[in-house]
């Protein structure tokens, strides 16, 4: 009986058609998988970061530093790589600013995580360590470096605004580009007229984009309205329309014609030209109907036909067809209007509602550098505003604009929570200092996940002196001095007169970064060189919770594909 229950002898240890890896391989994997991806827009961080070209499998090609562009753009097969490009493009999503160095502090925490699982420091210590970390390093920061700006002046935000493009393309022309980014950034202001107490809201996609070639970048302007990149339909057309009733369409303004495999036989020729003119009918009066309703501008993503555009000319009405279906979401939007996809109601009948209508003080076509576009100006409903963006070429324009955008959402989450902190490195020297002292209070073995923490932090600092071919330890010893300074005075003798100025000088310690261009350590605030406090939280709690997902597993098991057997008919 013994027999029936011992394993067949040719088994194998998985009886899975694939491979198993666990414990420490697995771990040292993820490690060399995310430490490689952390490589590649490692020296594309900092104002003196370089950029990097992507070109991709049809020869389409990319030249740019962002780190989330980057990462999007490469193609990763290491699960626990694929977990850090994911990490870039939701710190792209909800802050648009600070995507490289979010990498950065999470390749070198999980790096740290390995060495201590290395020395037999369970997996669950150091989350809990890191969490703990995680914790109080927010908590500092809101409490001791986020400088909270009530109301906030113009300065901190144009500086905001040149810190987030001084990495970028555009940070030789900063002060030009950060002045319309603010400009931008306060028109598209929109508050809730419902609950006006709610805090104002700056949607970033009310700031619509557009690229034309030629001229320099600093021949960019902005322009207060929508500007859409299209013409009117028809050159016999009004080319400005003043108290502007707009119909926003996604419909087909030409001659109605059958549907594919709907066949209609005609014995009677009298028959087929009746069909013919009731095609061109059809439509006709669907013009009609939204002309009678007060509409003086038509808008739609699809064609109008010729007969069509003959009834606006007669109307005085302006009509653009082929506009891209985003821009006019967002024309619905600020003007008030209904994206009208099909004319027909519940019962089948077709009628156009004047309360679809959208509503602007003027819609005009401007020559705009060589193209022609058209504004929609004093929209009722939202402010809108429209960057024109000028550039040599294709690449420069393309990487322009993800610059402008990363600009664009540090700008609105500054305005959006009031607080701003340091950069240049002073935010993570810190919390660096901060952590070590912390750890120290801490009677368990997760003292340890707290220190290699606070010793992670300085991969941003480092990096920046080393992408500026400076001594990085010896720049980062000198804030470390500084920031130990300050927090001790921090802490220290309350007693001490405010008059002595040495007290003072010591408490703006904290505020000390690099300053990159002179290759030494300054005061970032009288520098100017602001973030808002909500990319660095952000920043922070996204690494730690990519780095406890990597760090969880322990075993990853790769399936082999299924393996087509041969059918014996076909020899």
């Amino acid at each position: 009986m013994a027999g029936l229950f011992e394993a067949p002898r040719n088994a194998g240890t998985l009886f899975l058609g694939g491979s198993k890896i666990s414990g420490s391989d697995v771990r040292d994997q993820c490690v060399l998988a995310t430490g490689q991806i952390a490589n590649v827009v490692k020296s594309s961080f900092g104002p003196s970061g370089l950029d990097k070209m992507m070109v991709d499998d049809i020869g389409d090609v990319t030249v740019t530093n962002d780190g989330a562009t980057i990462l999007s753009l490469l193609d990763v097969e290491h699960p626990a790589g694929k977990i850090l490009v994911d990490l870039a493009q939701q710190q792209d999503k909800e802050v648009g600013d600070g995507t490289t160095s979010v990498v950065l502090i999470a390749a070198e925490l999980l790096r740290r995580a390995n060495e201590l699982m290395k020395n037999r420091i369970h997996p669950t210590v150091i989350i809990t360590g890191y969490r703990l970390a995680l914790r109080e390093a927010v908590k500092y920061m809101q409490q001791n470096i986020s400088t909270h700006i009530s109301e906030l002046g113009r300065e901190p935000l144009v500086n905001i605004a040149k810190t987030s493009m001084s990495s970028k393309i555009i940070g030789s022309d900063a002060d030009f580009f950060a002045n319309m980014v603010v400009d931008a950034m306060l028109s598209v202001k929109s508050t809730n007229r419902e609950r006006p107490s709610e805090p104002a809201k700056y949607p970033v996609k009310a700031v619509n984009i557009l690229k034309a070639h030629g001229k320099s970048a600093t021949e960019s302007m902005l322009i207060k309205g929508y500007a859409l990149n299209c013409t009117v339909a028809s050159q016999a057309m009004k080319t400005r329309i003043t108290d502007a009733k707009i119909a926003v369409l996604d419909m087909n303004l030409q001659k109605e014609r059958m549907k594919l495999g709907v066949q209609i036989t005609v014995e009677d020729p009298q028959q087929l030209e009746k069909i013919r003119e009731r095609e061109a009918g059809i439509v006709l009066e669907r013009v009609e109907m939204i002309l009678k309703s007060g509409a003086n501008v038509v808008l739609t993503t699809k064609g109008i036909d010729d007969m069509c555009l003959k009834l606006f000319i007669e109307r005085g009405a302006m009509a653009v067809r082929r506009c891209k279906k985003e821009d006019l979401r967002r024309i619905a939007k600020a003007t008030g209007a209904t994206l009208i996809s099909t004319l027909s109601d519940l019962y089948g009948d077709e009628k156009f509602e004047a309360s679809s209508l959208g509503h602007a003080e003027e819609v005009v076509q401007e020559r705009i550098s060589d193209d022609e576009c058209i504004l929609v100006k004093g929209t009722k409903s939202f402010s809108s505003a429209s960057i024109i963006l000028r550039g040599s070429n294709d690449y420069q324009l393309d990487e322009m604009e993800r610059s402008v955008h990363d600009s664009l959402s540090a700008v609105k989450r500054t305005l959006e929570s009031g607080s701003v902190v340091p950069g240049g490195g002073a935010v993570e020297t810190a919390l660096h200092m901060w952590l070590e002292e912390y750890a120290l209070t801490i009677a368990s073995r997760e003292q340890l996940a707290v220190g290699e923490f606070s010793q992670s932090l300085l991969v941003v600092p480092k990096t920046l002196a080393v992408n500026a071919a400076l001594d990085s330890s010896e720049l980062v010893a000198q804030l470390r001095i500084r920031h130990a300074v300050a927090q001790r005075v921090q802490e220290g003798d309350v007693n001490v007169p405010e008059k002595d100025k040495d007290i003072a000088r010591k408490r703006s310690y904290r505020t000390y970064g690099l300053n990159l261009r002179e290759g030494k350590v300054a005061d970032m605030v009288k520098l100017g060189v602001l973030e808002p406090s909500m990319s660095k939280i952000r920043q922070l709690k996204s690494a730690v919770e990519a780095c406890v997902s990597i760090m969880r597993i322990d075993t990853m098991i790769r399936l082999d594909p299924p393996q087509q057997q041969e059918d014996p008919h076909d020899h």
